[in-house]
């Protein structure tokens, strides 16, 4: 058995653990038959398209990374190298999913743009030490397959 999570921190840098997401999201989305595209440059603030309920999808992949005990964390913002310092940019209006490939639990999130903080957002994937449930991110609530649920039924 593969332990993703050692295999995405062996890759060398961003860009490529970016590349493993993005062919691990997109094989998700493909064998729960649905139909994706991918913009023909790298330039543009998502990076698949995919046809849901009858409409087109922007979507930004995204790889979580270990955050608190019990939790993953994702980017909710675009940073790109500017002269001396860093461009940073939101996706609400250029991208309408987030879909997170989260290597510790080798799950693929969707996580509405709408619905993501802005900088970071924090998935739980365990209880908290004080039993808090409210005003949490829980990860059976963002899985692929309960946003996928009550979809389209060609959808599997």
């Amino acid at each position: 058995m593969v332990d993703r999570e050692a295999a995405f921190e062996a890759l060398d840098g961003p860009h490529e653990r970016g590349q493993a997401s993005e062919a691990l999201v997109k094989a998700a989305f493909l064998v729960r038959g649905v139909s994706v595209s991918t913009p023909e440059y790298d330039n543009e603030p998502y990076d698949l398209v995919v046809h849901l309920d009858g409409d087109f999808r922007r979507v930004q992949v995204k790889t979580a990374y270990r955050n608190k005990p019990g939790t993953v964390q994702f980017e909710t913002v675009s940073t790109r190298r500017r002269g001396e310092g860093y461009d940073r940019e939101g996706y609400r209006g250029r991208a309408d999913l987030f879909a997170v490939y989260n290597p510790v639990l080798d799950e693929v999130y969707a996580v509405p743009v709408a619905d993501a903080a802005e900088g970071k957002t924090e998935i739980r994937f365990e209880p908290t030490d004080n039993g808090q449930r409210a005003g949490i991110r829980w990860h059976e609530d963002y899985l692929l397959d309960a946003y996928l649920a009550g979809r389209d039924p060609s959808i599997r």
